[in-house]
Parts: C-alpha cells; sequence; structure tokens
C-alpha cells in the first residue's frame, strides 16, 4: 500500500492512552472579547505541552520552536507507562468537555472550526481510549520497530541544539520499547495479545532492522545518514571539527549500546510471548475438539470482531481513521455498490477492447512511458494539473523542493511501497518522498506513486494546506489533529487522476492504443482496493476467518491458498488500512458531487479542490456542513 507515514502522539504513546495535561482559563470570563481570549490561551497551552512532552514530535512539528512559544524544554521520548489509564481517561474527558463548553462567540470561522474539530476529535479519542489493550504498537506492517528508525534516521540537523536533543532520544529508545513491552505483556495477559505469527514476525524485524555486524561496518543507515547530517551542519554553520566527530562517535555508542541491545530485548519477549501462546493452544487442543481448536487458534491473527467488545471497537475505529461517520453497515452497501460498479466497468472495456488485457499491450505501454526518472515525472504531473489544483506560491512563497529516496536494505522487507514524511509546519520547503526499491515499480506504478506521494498527492496538499491555513491566521493547534481519510482519500483520489494524465501523456506520444492498459489497470486498482475494504469490515466487523475470506478471494480470481493466507492475515494485522484510503476516497467522491449539486453552472474542478484544500484536515461530516455552509 502506497502509505503516509506521519508522526503522531498516539502512535508514540504506544496506545497507553497518555494525554498530555495544560492549564486551563476559568470559565468564569464572559462575551466575545474574552471568549477569543480562552481559545487563545487554551490553544496556545495544549500545542505547546504536547509539543514540549514529546520532542520527536515537535521536531517534525515545528522548525523553530521559539516562534511557537517554546524556549526551555528537555528532549524526551514518551512511552507506555503502566497504571495511568485512569488518569489519563480523566485528563482526556476534561478537555473535550472544555472544547465543547467553549462558545464561538469572538471567534474567527477558522478557529470556531478549529474548536469543533478539537472537540470531535477528543470525544473520539476518548472512547478508543475505552477501550483497554485494543490498539497496536507493533504491528508488523506499520509498528514503531520499523517507523521509529525512519523517523530517526530522517531528523533534520537544522542546529547544534537538533544533535544534542537527537542524541538523547537516542539514549532514551532502550526505555521507549522497553514500555513497549510491558504493554504487549500486559496486552497477553488480557488476552487481547497479537497472534503467534505476527509476535514472531515483529521479533524476528527486530532482529534485522539492526545488526551487530552492519553497526561494525559503520555500513547501517543510522549511522551513514548521521554523518551525512552533521558533516551538512558541519559545513552550513561553521561547528568545531572534533565537535562533529564527537557527535558521530555517540551516535555509534549508543547504537551499540542501546537501541542494539533494546531492540535484542523487544525480540526475546515477543518471542517469549508467542511461545507461550502456542504452549496454551496446545493444552487447549488436548482438551477440546480439532474445530473448537482451529478456531481458537492464535497462529493466524483474528480480527477485532473476535475479541470482547471488538465490534464496538471497530466502530469506533472507522470514525477515527476514515473520518466518514458512516455506520458499518452502510459502509458495506456502498462498497458493495462500487465494487459492483467497477465490475461492470472492468466488462465493458474488455469487451470493447480485448487486447487491453494481453501482455504484448502492457508491454508496449511500458516500453512507451517516456519518463523513467522522478524528477521527469514530477515536472509533468505539476504541469497537468495546474489548471485543475490551486496554486502552491500562497502569498508569493516559492514551489517547495523535493527529494526522491531509495529505502535502506534494512526496511525494505516492512515498510510499504512509498512513502511521505511531513514538512514542519514553518518549513514547507523541503520534502522527502520514499520509493521501496524492493518492489521494483515500472514506470506507470511510479508514475501514478509520485502522484499519490507528490504531486497532486501527500506532498502537495501538505504544503498548500499549512501554506494557507497560516496565511489565514489559523491556530497552530489545529495542525495536532490527523485525519486519515481525508490525507490518504486524497492521496488516492489524485492517483486516479494521475492514471488519466498517464493515459493523455501517451496520447501525446501517438500511443492511443496503449492507453487501454493504462485504463484497465485504473479500474483493476479500483477493483482491488474496494474489494480488500470490504474484506477489512467481514473480518474485523463480521468475524470472518482465513477459509471464509479465501472463498471471497476465489470468486475474483485469487485461487493461491498461499496468497489469500497473506492478504487476509495483512488486513487482521492492518485494521482499518484499507478502508482509510477507499472509504475516504468515496467520501472525497460524494462530496464532490454535492458541491455539484450545490454549485450547479458554477461547479469547476478548481473550486471543489480549493474548498477542500482550505478547510484543512477534517472529517467528512464537517466538511459537509462547511460546504452547504459556503454554498
Amino acid at each position: 500500500m502506497r502509505k503516509h507515514h506521519k508522526l503522531t502522539w498516539r502512535q508514540l504513546l504506544a496506545g497507553a492512552g497518555l494525554l498530555l495535561l495544560f492549564a486551563f482559563l476559568t470559565l468564569l470570563l464572559s462575551g466575545p472579547r474574552r471568549n477569543e481570549q480562552k481559545f487563545r490561551h487554551a490553544a496556545r497551552e495544549l500545542f505547546q505541552q504536547e509539543m514540549i512532552h514529546n520532542t520527536l514530535n515537535m521536531h517534525y512539528t515545528v522548525a523553530r520552536p521559539g516562534d511557537f512559544g517554546i524556549q526551555d524544554y528537555e528532549a524526551l521520548l514518551p512511552g507506555y507507562v503502566p497504571g495511568d489509564k485512569k488518569t489519563a481517561l480523566a485528563d482526556l474527558r476534561k478537555q473535550a468537555d472544555f472544547w465543547a463548553g467553549l462558545s464561538d462567540r469572538g471567534l474567527s470561522s477558522e478557529d470556531a472550526y478549529t474548536r469543533k474539530l478539537l472537540t470531535l476529535s477528543l470525544e473520539n479519542s476518548l472512547a478508543l481510549q475505552s477501550y483497554a489493550y485494543y490498539d497496536e504498537p507493533l504491528s508488523p506492517a506499520s509498528g514503531m520497530q520499523s517507523q521509529l528508525p525512519i523517523l530517526l534516521a530522517e531528523y533534520a540537523f537544522r542546529t547544534p541544539r537538533d544533535v544534542e536533543d537527537y542524541l538523547s532520544l537516542l539514549s532514551q529508545t532502550g526505555n521507549y520499547y522497553d514500555s513497549l513491552l510491558v504493554y504487549e505483556q500486559e496486552k497477553a495477559a488480557a488476552g487481547l495479545s497479537m497472534s503467534q505469527i505476527s509476535l514472531e514476525k515483529v521479533g524476528q524485524q527486530c532482529r534485522q532492522i539492526l545488526t551487530a555486524e552492519e553497526l561494525a561496518k559503520g555500513s547501517h543507515f543510522l549511522q551513514t545518514t548521521f554523518q551525512e547530517r552533521i558533516n551538512e551542519l558541519y559545513t552550513r554553520q561553521g561547528i568545531e571539527r572534533e565537535a562533529a566527530l564527537s557527535a558521530i562517535r555517540r551516535n555509534n555508542e549508543l547504537l551499540s549500546s542501546v537501541l542494539l541491545p533494546a531492540y535484542g530485548r523487544l525480540a526475546q519477549g515477543l518471542e517469549q510471548l508467542a511461545a507461550e501462546q502456542k504452549s496454551g493452544e496446545t493444552r487447549l487442543s488436548d482438551a477440546k475438539t480439532e474445530e473448537l481448536h482451529n478456531a481458537a487458534s492464535g497462529s493466524l491473527p483474528r480480527g477485532l470482531a473476535s475479541y470482547p467488545q471488538g465490534q464496538d471497537y471497530y466502530r469506533q475505529l472507522l470514525i477515527a481513521e476514515t473520518g466518514s461517520y458512516r455506520p458499518p453497515e452502510e459502509l458495506y452497501d456502498l462498497l458493495k455498490k462500487q465494487l459492483l460498479s467497477q465490475l461492470n466497468a472492468l466488462r465493458e472495456l474488455v469487451t470493447e477492447h480485448p487486447a487491453c488485457v494481453l501482455p504484448s499491450t502492457q508491454e508496449q505501454c511500458l516500453s512507451a512511458f517516456p519518463y523513467t526518472r522522478p524528477a521527469q515525472m514530477l515536472e509533468d504531473l505539476q504541469k497537468r494539473m495546474a489548471r485543475d489544483f490551486p496554486s502552491l506560491a500562497v502569498n508569493g512563497q516559492p514551489l517547495p523542493s523535493v527529494t526522491v529516496k531509495a529505502v535502506s536494505d534494512s526496511l525494505s522487507e516492512y515498510t510499504a511501497p512509498a512513502f511521505y514524511l511531513t514538512p514542519p509546519l514553518d518549513d514547507t520547503s523541503s520534502n522527502t518522498i520514499y520509493v521501496n526499491e524492493k518492489d521494483a515499480p515500472n514506470a506507470l506504478e511510479l508514475y501514478t506513486t509520485l502522484a499519490h506521494e507528490g504531486y497532486p498527492g501527500h506532498l502537495y496538499q501538505s504544503v498548500y494546506t499549512r501554506r494557507y491555513l497560516a496565511s489565514r491566521g489559523a491556530d497552530p493547534v489545529r495542525q495536532l489533529l490527523g485525519y486519515g481519510g481525508y490525507q490518504e482519500g486524497w492521496a488516492l483520489y489524485v492517483e486516479f487522476i494521475a492514471y488519466d494524465y498517464a493515459c493523455a501523456l501517451l496520447q501525446e506520444y501517438g500511443e492511443s492504443e496503449a492507453i487501454w492498459y493504462i485504463k484497465t489497470e485504473k479500474i483493476n486498482r479500483s477493483l482491488l482496493l474496494c474489494l480488500y475494504s470490504l474484506l477489512d469490515l467481514m473480518i474485523h466487523y463480521d468475524g470472518a476467518d482465513c477459509g471464509q475470506i479465501a472463498s471471497v478471494l476465489d470468486n475474483f480470481g485469487i485461487s493461491d491458498p498461499q496468497a489469500a493466507q497473506a492478504i487476509y492475515t495483512y488486513i487482521a494485522e492492518e485494521p482499518v488500512n484499507y478502508p482509510q484510503y477507499y472509504v475516504g476516497y468515496l467520501e472525497i467522491l460524494a462530496l464532490r458531487q454535492k458541491a455539484n449539486d450545490l454549485w450547479g453552472k458554477d461547479y469547476t474542478d478548481l473550486r471543489f479542490h480549493s474548498f477542500f484544500l482550505n478547510m484543512g484536515p477534517s472529517d467528512f461530516a464537517s466538511l459537509e456542513e462547511a460546504l452547504k455552509d459556503a454554498s
């Protein structure tokens, strides 16, 4: 999956449910002006405290903390703290009540919208945190065992203080991963552990992501990227060479003495949990029938529906990750209708152009594709999107730069085919897209991937939103809110537009026959993501097992048992991942249709895209309401 990885406090706190305390203004103040002061003070306190208590998050959110009133802080990498659940829920309840009770009198439209989103987000977080141990910070595909090294490798050294903070955070990784192991042990004791196969998978990852052999050679990416960043800082700011060499030695020392042993302890602890789970299954099979054993087996992951309160948690997780308030039953209908529509479209296309599915047509398309380098593709995408998307030059700011990097071999097995790291609020000039070369994308795949991650996808959306909201004076606390459906739905929405761009590109080069392959690929991708989103509902809401999922996949031509098990396992381990993309995409289509109905002859894609991006990350119910108010 083309995944956009962003740092969130929920990931870093590893499901602990911790929420930072901040000082509340007295509610005795009254009047529009004082109401605005309440908002400003509380928003500033919330943003600053969130930053101060989570340095990794702060570094990826702001480039210059002092500009946001953050002067003195200690570098902190927060982890799971046992026994804090009750206190955290009480703190969260206070915050939710405060923002819900704050009046919109005297607030600008941007601040009123921020207050509304904060209220909804806190209420949703409160509901999710009520389900202890359902969150999974170490999931095999997107857990912190693989995400944290990437965040450390991309930790920008803008000043010498950044180097100090980085080394301090690295020194805390042992305690951080130890705290996650405690969480996993408590999770297992509560009967909510990952499956045996998932525990073993993560344990193996921990042993492979960082090895003593690589460290001894000095070839690990956490060594090479550190040296690159420190040498650049040395050149740019003129720091003493000895200070740079000392920092390099300290980094190597911490990797060997802190992070490497931490991964070892985490791997050993997870493997122990897997062994205990396997032992428990053996006792179960001795005592009960084989049928019951298979149903209760932890060797394969199970959907959330198989756990107590799992369905209720999944309902809430759908809202949090997709931004859609449609209940699962309605999402079933929506996805089934879309699946049928895409199947009919594919049948019609193949009937009219049977050659579109021939290997020779694919070869013709890929051999005729005029661009092979990412820079060429990104330039072409920017040119084609110019008519229908607002300019990034908000307040005359220049276009941002973008670097396309390959995912390190150490992480290629555990990361998405591509991902983009969002820039700080106050520095959108430099951006990085990672491409996993293990997946060896062909020219068309790379083109649509760069549309998804770059233009007009994540990079464009992130930079535009940050610049636009800043120009409107929106409070930075707004940037603490993340909506997967808004962001990933948009990236998928424009990815499908990029397939149309690719058709136009080949048409310009006289390859009219090859475009039918591209049209087929577009429908196939939509079909697959729609199907996987339906499977997500089946597994996590209805409790479907691997055999039932294999039967469904067989109807769609996926008959290999190993392929079916791999698909089932991934979806079971990553609940709501596919709906985050595809439901988000369908919600954008529905919102676009509503805009078309409301605006009539005044509708244009540029106007709709501008509305969507100007509102910033939001849930879709709030976006629909804002659309009606703006019409």
